[in-house]
């Protein structure tokens, strides 16, 4: 296993994951389902070095973003020290390898190098499945919110209530 930046030349794979993992929700008849995003977005990621890939034999496995603010999402919470995970998408050919903790591990590291206390992720609706995942890979579940401002957020943010995740990269409790 290998984690890297995603490069403009991913591009294409990250938008054909978003849309499979939009597909998948559709079929389970997830709460919320993804929107298509906007490229500019993720090209803006890709430069940033914000967009990530999990590599598996040379096989892109799941890719994700960070972002070191999310003060629409988190409200007064932002002012904590944090790495916030965005977009965890999944190539079929991975599922059930429990790459979230994979992840989870990661994020740890990469927060502890840049001065962080949390890794946080949000996820959207009441969707009893993803947040036993979330919480087996170690979060704590904060609750649902229902989000003051939703514009420049991605359209499906202002569906449904967001489910708020965190844990201490130091391993105490939130």
């Amino acid at each position: 296993m290998d984690i890297q930046n995603c490069t403009i030349g991913d591009i294409e794979k990250i938008f054909e994951m978003y849309e499979t993992a939009s597909n998948y929700q559709r079929s389970i008849n997830a709460t919320v389902v993804w929107p298509t995003f906007e490229r500019s977005l993720v090209e803006a990621e890709i430069a940033e070095n914000r967009q990530w890939k999990l590599l598996i034999d040379g096989t892109i496995a799941c890719v994700w973003a960070t972002t070191y603010s999310d003060e629409q999402i988190w409200e007064e919470r932002n002012a904590d020290p944090a790495v916030y995970i965005h977009r965890i998408a999944t190539n079929p050919a991975f599922r059930r390898q429990n790459l979230v903790s994979v992840i989870v591990s990661w994020a740890k590291n990469h927060g502890r190098h840049l001065g962080k206390d949390y890794v946080r992720l949000d996820t959207l609706g009441n969707n009893q499945r993803l947040i036993s995942h979330y919480t087996g890979a170690g979060f704590t579940f904060l609750g649902m919110f229902t989000l003051a401002r939703t514009d420049g957020l991605p359209a499906h943010y202002g569906t449904a209530p967001a489910c708020l995740f965190q844990l201490r990269i130091d391993g105490s409790d939130p």
